[in-house]
């Protein structure tokens, strides 16, 4: 069973469908215990840093989040599911993350690139990333070039660049996805971003 976690934020239906779409067995739910005793479990999310934390807290979804990544067991952080796992969050003030990837997450700060081009912020729409890592399974038979769907305003900073596990650039060349034993996310949706993202899906629920 893949479990998507409900904490008041995120395009839940949508992550559900795209599993749904490849026969597999999905649940979302706010349930500590369902939560921490999930097959593999699916963290997304769209919003403010702090509201999500505090989304989890007051669901009581903390500890089971981290017992379930202490578990070994595959899981899968989408946008905000990806920041929230990073050490702190700099959206309005300082703010604690689940720390389960040492880091920070701030906001881009550009008014425009080498082209004199103006950049908006939000980073929203179609983007490339690149491969850090060759052999990493949700990214089988999809190009290292392909393109995915970002909204997003606030980018991760790894202190350990091992985790990188795609880039894109927009301003600057940042972290798109991340891969750590067990532990995988991505910047960019999966469900919104078509063939490959939906790719990206299934080869989670096949691990």
């Amino acid at each position: 069973m893949i479990v998507i976690v409900d904490y008041g934020m995120g395009n839940l239906r949508s992550v559900e469908k795209g599993f749904e779409r490849f026969g597999f067995d999905v649940k979302v739910t706010d349930d500590p215990a369902e939560v921490k005793n999930a097959d593999k479990l699916v963290l997304p999310g769209v919003g403010a840093f702090q509201d999500a934390m505090d989304g989890l807290r007051q669901r009581e979804l903390l500890r089971p989040i981290v017992d379930y990544f202490q578990s070994g067991k595959p899981f899968l952080g989408i946008c905000l599911g990806l920041q929230l796992l990073f050490s702190k969050g700099y959206e309005d003030g300082e703010h604690e993350g689940l720390g389960i990837i040492p880091g920070k997450v701030i906001r881009f700060k550009f008014s425009e690139n080498g082209t004199k081009e103006k950049l908006k912020i939000p980073h929203m729409g179609w983007n490339q990333i690149s491969f850090r890592k060759e052999d990493n399974p949700l990214l089988e038979n999809i190009p290292c070039d392909a393109y995915m769907y970002f909204v997003h305003s606030y980018y991760v900073c790894p202190e350990d660049n091992s985790v990188i596990a795609t880039e894109t650039d927009y301003g600057v060349r940042f972290t798109s996805m991340v891969w750590h034993k067990n532990i995988f996310a991505t910047q960019f949706h999966p469900e919104k971003s078509q063939q490959h993202g939906l790719t990206i899906l299934k080869n989670f629920g096949n691990l």
